[in-house]
């Protein structure tokens, strides 16, 4: 199985995705697609590859509660300032 292509953008900035690996990753006509830049490069995903990639990333994660800890400090340093004193 072939996975790496070679393909030259076009005109107008096209792209032509080969047959083989369009029906293999089921990319029919008019299939929404992503280009996310890393610093490693260009990557092409699928709108549910990309929310896929995003939910590993975000995996173990409890960003409501880093949110809500980091609330609860500023509150309590700004309650032991002295009225008149600089925060």
């Amino acid at each position: 199985m072939q996975t790496t292509f070679t393909v030259t953008m076009g005109d107008r900035g096209r792209l032509v995705i080969p047959s083989a690996l369009r029906e293999r990753a089921g990319l029919d006509p008019g299939t929404a697609l992503v280009l996310v830049e890393t610093p490693r490069g260009v990557v092409l995903l699928t709108r549910a590859q990309l929310k896929e990639m995003v939910r590993a990333d975000l995996a173990g994660m409890d960003l409501v509660g880093d949110l809500l800890e980091g609330r609860r400090r500023d509150a309590e340093r700004e309650d032991n300032v002295a009225p008149g004193d600089q925060p």
